[in-house]
């Protein structure tokens, strides 16, 4: 498995990420045990989470992704060989997270609660990756990378960035968390994170989070000049378009224990175009001899801005073929046919 540096850190990375937002609500604590092991023995030496995770988010199962990672961390003494990424909300309406009589979500009071209680659930004391999973202000569409600008105002109480990075450098120096990072973040957002650490005596940011994938690559028309220059690689998420590019939900299939068929989350990938441009892919993949997940995630790990893909699966044979791909290197004519079809489709599912 491929190691890539973290940042400007001196932590190596596995170019594969073990996601865990299923662990809790799709998969039980024996079956996130489970793929643990096995990313462990393939190489994966870095697990995301977030204190917000199982998906969906609910009061109820809130906590229970970290604390699967805890029991395993506590059962196999494997904390020292395991990158540990997870993440604290960012401006929302859902008020159950935590009650410390604040407006919004990046004050002291709820940073430090937040980090408090995910050192306890993964049963740790340092967290390696701290991140902001979306932004405490007000921005235009989630993921913060929109191809289209829509009009917001600003949030009366609104956090700012270096009052956030002043926070998190506090509990850097504690060493409760040794790096930071961001998620969801538009191109001004990091910039302003990368200048406030050059003007002020507050932690760098090494890495942000978004959205990547074979029908969304937003992130290369702003950000990944940004990830370049600054050092502030991609982790990427829904690389594999939740599951529409593996060809699983092709024609309108629900199969058994999808997460479609469970929760009725996807419809960023239900238009048309976004259906035809899936089904391009598809055949590409069918077309060159290659597994459909496998060609989607070789290509997100080929791109230079890349740090590390994050993967989730809900079946062990699902994360063995996932894995698979770090031994897979797209052809030029692959490469070439990809960015064909990217010409015409665009980005259909941002």
């Amino acid at each position: 498995m491929e190691q890539r540096r973290l940042g400007r850190t001196d932590i190596e990375v596995s170019a594969l990420c073990l996601g865990t937002m299923t662990f809790g609500e799709q998969n039980s604590e024996v079956e996130g045990h489970a793929q643990m092991d096995y990313a462990l023995e393939k190489g994966i030496n870095f697990f995301d989470a977030a204190e917000l995770y199982p998906i969906p988010p609910k009061k109820e199962t809130q906590g229970r992704t970290e604390r699967i990672i805890g029991s395993w961390f506590k059962k196999t003494g494997h904390r020292d060989k395991i990158v540990m990424a997870t993440k604290v909300v960012g401006r929302t309406d859902m008020d159950w997270f935590r009650d410390t009589g604040e407006k919004g979500q990046l004050t002291r009071a709820q940073i430090e609660f937040a980090v408090d209680r995910s050192l306890k659930n993964l049963e740790t004391d340092y967290i390696d990756l701290y991140q902001i999973h979306w932004p405490d202000r007000n921005v235009s569409g989630f993921g913060s990378n929109p191809t289209r600008w829509l009009d917001v105002d600003p949030a009366e109480s609104e956090n700012s960035i270096q009052s956030t990075l002043e926070i998190l450098g506090d509990i850097v120096k504690s060493g409760k968390v040794r790096h930071i990072g961001l998620s969801n973040e538009s191109s001004w957002g990091t910039m302003r994170y990368v200048t406030a650490s050059e003007l002020y005596d507050v932690p760098r940011v090494v890495s942000i989070q978004n959205a990547y994938s074979l029908v969304n690559r937003t992130f290369e028309t702003g950000l990944a000049e940004v990830a370049r220059r600054e050092d502030v690689g991609l982790l990427a998420y829904s690389a594999l378009a939740q599951g529409y590019l593996t060809g699983k939900y092709r024609d309108g299939a629900l199969p058994h224990g999808a997460r479609k068929t469970l929760f009725n989350r996807l419809q960023r990938y239900e238009h048309p175009r976004t259906l035809a441009a899936v089904d391009a892919y598809l055949d590409l993949a069918k077309e060159a001899g290659l597994d459909p997940s496998q060609m989607a995630l070789a290509f997100a790990m080929s791109r230079s801005f890349m740090t590390s893909v994050i993967l989730g699966a809900t079946r062990m044979d699902q994360l063995e073929t996932d894995i698979a791909a770090a031994d897979l290197n797209l052809s030029s004519d692959v490469l070439e046919k990809i960015d064909a079809l990217h010409q015409e489709f665009g980005n259909p599912a941002p």
